[in-house]
């Protein structure tokens, strides 16, 4: 199933009943997003898939911040910031740049509502079988393999994910820290950096996760990987949306239990 390169598709204040797929640059996109189950108002998070070739494509997650409607509205302002610099490129300019560029655009987007609002900002480029990413904030990005290994992962922009990088922490330690909430680099500041990982290429069965803190607060690092890494993958999105709610709602003890929005972008390429 071919990818219609001339139609992105959003997710702005969603609450998603099922995982949703769509093929994007040789591969399908599973997608969810849900409200935090302990708030009656609209979900912060926003996400865009954007088809630009047959083997061309963007990822972009959102997660705002800053009061209900504010973040939501920044975290609009992301995607739709990227969406509209990707797509709107000249022909000779690159996907890195048209990125980049909409990071800015968003920056300056959100910082001219003057309500103090912020995102965070994770966007993964597909060109064939290779990919990048970019991010700023705690919204992660994780490629796994088949077996488990973890080829690539963004560090938090937060005190708990620079102590987890240095090896201050571990992912058990940091996801029961009481900063654990604090992020340190949102899009919506004067002080807005973007991290940009390298090149790499995907092996056949490999998966790209992108997604909201609601996951990564409320299951930890090796359960998600365990789950992520082989099988379908509309299964393994499935089971962890169920398991995240069922723990932003019971408080288990000795476990996660964060209420949040919750927003999950996977990724395979299509085998041959």
């Amino acid at each position: 199933m071919k990818s219609d390169t001339s139609t992105s598709r959003f997710f702005l204040d969603e609450d998603m009943g099922a995982v949703e797929e769509m093929p994007l640059a040789g591969g399908t996109v599973f997608v969810v997003s849900t409200r935090n189950p302990g708030r009656s108002e609209g979900n912060q998070d926003a996400a865009a898939i954007i088809p630009l070739a047959d083997d061309l494509g963007v990822l972009a997650l959102a997660d705002g911040a800053g009061g209900q409607a504010s973040g939501a509205d920044a975290a609009r302002l992301a995607v739709e910031a990227i969406e509209a610099t990707v797509r709107n490129r000249a022909p000779e300019e690159e996907l890195r740049t048209a990125i980049l560029n909409g990071f800015e655009m968003a920056n300056e987007a959100i910082r001219a509502l003057g309500v103090g609002a912020g995102t965070t900002l994770a966007v993964v480029e597909v060109q064939g079988t290779w990919i990048r990413t970019y991010h700023v904030g705690d919204s992660g990005i994780v490629v796994a393999g088949q077996r488990g290994r973890i080829k690539t992962r963004t560090v938090d922009h937060s005190p708990t994910g620079y102590a987890v990088e240095a090896g201050l922490m571990n992912d058990r330690e940091a996801i029961q820290h009481e900063e654990r909430h604090l992020v340190s680099n949102i899009v919506g500041s004067e002080a807005m950096h973007i991290d940009i990982g390298p090149s790499m290429q995907l092996a056949a069965h490999d998966t790209v996760l992108v997604a909201s803190d609601g996951l990564f607060d409320n299951l930890h690092f090796d359960q998600i990987i365990e789950r992520v890494r082989k099988g379908p993958l509309i299964v393994a999105i499935t089971g962890m949306v169920k398991l995240c709610q069922s723990r932003m709602t019971n408080e288990p003890e000795s476990r996660p239990s964060k209420p949040d929005d919750l927003t999950i972008l996977a990724f395979r390429r299509s085998l041959p």
